[in-house]
């Protein structure tokens, strides 16, 4: 019984330590790719937090079309290693094609719960204060516009009230559901 809650724990800490690094260079990886403001201090602190395992992949692993293929790697290779470990930990096993896919699921939820949590956020800011400038909020918009401009001009602002954060919302909940969560399914079949 105490075994269950040192795996637990166990668990636990591999799913926090891993997750916030996880968070951190996919951040990095989106902000890089919407050409956030590299001299934010929030880009700046994520650069540093992220370099000490990315500069020697970059020089294995270049870019490709605009594309950080040594960030995608990393962010995989950490994933499976977090599967892996947790796994470990609870005991069990998985094969190298289910922590594969199961990584490559994990990923994609990350993603797009950054871009959720980037929405949220820039939205409750704007009924709180509008307009004000500081870093997070020109980050925030930065990150948030490739995904709101195309529902922006599907769905226009009705009478000043802008929808699009709603309709990218319920999309991303969509592919939660009809994409991720077989990918998971699939991943654990495997085992």
């Amino acid at each position: 019984m105490e075994n269950q809650y040192f795996a637990a724990s166990a668990v636990f800490l591999i799913n926090t330590v891993f997750g916030l690094y996880l968070f951190a260079v996919m951040l990095r990886l989106l902000l890089q790719w919407v050409r956030a403001d590299f001299y934010n201090p929030i880009s700046q602190f994520l650069v540093k937090v992220t370099n000490p395992p990315l500069r020697p992949l970059r020089r294995i692993i270049p870019g490709w079309g605009g594309v950080d293929l040594a960030s995608i790697l990393l962010l995989l290779a950490l994933q499976m290693l977090e599967i892996f470990l947790a796994n470990m930990a609870l005991g069990r096993a998985m094969p190298l094609s289910g922590l594969f896919v199961t990584s490559v699921a994990e990923l994609l939820n990350l993603l797009l719960n950054i871009f959720v949590i980037a929405i949220l956020v820039q939205v409750v800011m704007s009924w709180i204060s509008p307009g004000t400038y500081n870093p997070a909020t020109v980050l925030l918009h930065r990150l948030t516009e490739p995904v709101l401009a195309p529902a922006r001009r599907l769905i226009p602002p009705i009478s000043g009230v802008d929808l699009s954060p709603l309709v990218v919302l319920v999309v991303f909940q969509l592919i939660k559901f009809l994409l991720i969560a077989p990918l998971v399914d699939i991943g654990h079949r495997m085992t």
